[in-house]
């Protein structure tokens, strides 16, 4: 049976979405071609319903040039090979003892979930997202590893942690446009295999080999504070100080971990969640994201505009020019004035602009241009980017800052400007007024 056709204007609709989602996207794409990314997840998203799907977007990510690692884990089929054995699991904390009975139902897990995702990402089928896909997936001993040795009285045996990773190996891998998958296990040089956590394999291949994102796939949204909301961003500083009031679970495992990686020199460390279908694309390929984005400083720079900001400064102003809101300025004005200009950028977007422009011999300047991105207008940006304008303006020893304006009037009254009169503004810029506008004059003391 036929689906249903969709009427002419929802079909519009539709496509319309479509195209301005695929344009967001285009900055991500552009940024992420030929950079290395980390994903890292328990052996439960390979049994989940999301897997096939998690799949996919690994080969889309391929696709478009980024280079992968994928660390897995075994947890839930060791359990059941340990039951099956009628063998019983002692842990230590977080960390299992790995007797040499235990060891080897790791081993068998290992095999069948390596087994399990080289074929999922060997898939090729006609009408999927893998068709036409002729992905390699590359393993090897890339890791050494040590006992951890004796923990609150009990020896963990063959339970160990990274001790080195075989970066120069993984790098030459990542150049051949191979996925790396790596397993939780660890060889030392005599010989022996440990039993390794996934967030520790993720962390130190991320950190050796300089990953650009280490991504953990876990069982929540994100990292939640006290109130119950997930954090979109945390700094490392803030990531630390939560970290005594998470709850158990996957976010207090994986966050020690995604600080240490970002401490070592990782850009971004995610934490989103497993269960929901898209979630990796959603927090690779949108502005806000999805789960939490770990970084080592904030995102936030409010900063001088440089000529490669032109293109983010049109895409702000040019909305508001075809409403009249500002006045039309061309991309070469633009580009002859960048030195006025100054924008707040968040995670490499332009999200508001501003420009300055002195009168010689008046001690005033004009504030134009002022724009913030429409998502972002009840955030607080306008007041950062007026409050900068206005110590930029005190540096240049200036006394009074002027706006012209047809519609956000009452913004400015409310920020301590005065509504004023034509004749009050500096000579050169009175001759120049457009009587077709009639702008409303607005001047605010900053001396």
């Amino acid at each position: 049976m036929r689906k249903p056709a969709q009427s002419p204007r929802r079909r519009k609709l539709h496509d319309q979405q479509f195209v301005d989602w695929f344009r967001s996207t285009t900055p991500y794409i552009n940024a992420f071609g030929g950079k290395v990314f980390v994903i890292a997840f328990g052996g439960d998203v390979v049994d989940s319903d999301t897997f096939t799907g998690l799949v996919h977007d690994f080969n889309l990510l391929e696709s478009l040039g980024v280079r992968l690692v994928i660390v897995h884990g075994v947890r839930p089929h060791v359990e059941r090979r340990m039951v099956r054995a009628e063998l019983e699991g002692r842990y230590v904390g977080d960390l299992r003892v790995t007797d040499a009975a235990a060891l080897e139902c790791v081993k068998e897990a290992v095999g069948e979930v390596r087994c399990e995702l080289e074929a999922a990402l060997s898939m090729g089928l006609p009408n999927t997202p893998m068709a036409g896909a002729d992905i390699r997936v590359s393993g090897g001993n890339f890791v050494t590893a040590q006992p951890i040795g004796i923990v609150e009285g009990v020896d963990l045996q063959f339970t160990g942690r990274v001790r080195k990773i075989d970066a120069v190996a993984i790098n030459n891998r990542l150049r051949d446009e191979e996925i790396v998958l790596l397993s939780p296990l660890g060889y030392s040089p005599t010989g022996e295999i440990f039993n390794l956590t996934v967030e520790d394999v993720a962390a130190a291949t991320a950190a050796a080999i300089g990953a650009d994102k280490l991504i953990f796939l876990m069982d929540a949204d994100g990292v939640v504070d006290a109130r119950g909301g997930v954090r979109p961003e945390l700094t490392l500083a803030e990531a630390e100080s939560l970290l005594p009031e998470l709850p158990p679970g996957d976010a207090r495992i994986y966050l020690p971990y995604a600080i240490r990686a970002c401490r070592a020199g990782v850009a971004r460390s995610h934490l989103i969640n497993a269960a929901t279908d898209g979630a990796l694309l959603s927090e690779v390929f949108t502005h806000d994201g999805i789960g939490t984005m770990l970084t080592a400083s904030g995102l936030d720079e409010l900063r001088e505009a440089t000529i490669d900001d032109v293109g983010g400064i049109l895409q702000l102003i040019e909305p508001l020019e075809e409403q009249g809101v500002l006045v039309k300025r061309s991309r070469e004005r633009l580009e002859q004035e960048i030195d006025r200009f100054f924008v707040l950028e968040h995670d490499g977007l332009i999200l508001a602009c501003g420009a300055l422009y002195p009168f010689d011999g008046e001690a005033a300047a004009e504030l134009a241009c002022l724009a913030v991105a429409p998502a972002y207008r009840d955030a607080g940006l306008g007041d950062r980017m007026l409050r900068f304008a206005v110590t930029r303006a005190r540096a240049q020893k200036l006394k009074r800052l002027f706006v012209l304006t047809t519609q956000t009037t009452h913004w400015f009254r409310e920020r301590g400007f005065v509504e004023s009169d034509v004749d009050d503004l500096p000579e050169s810029k009175k001759r120049f007024y457009n009587w077709q506008r009639r702008s409303k004059v607005l001047i605010k003391r900053c001396d």
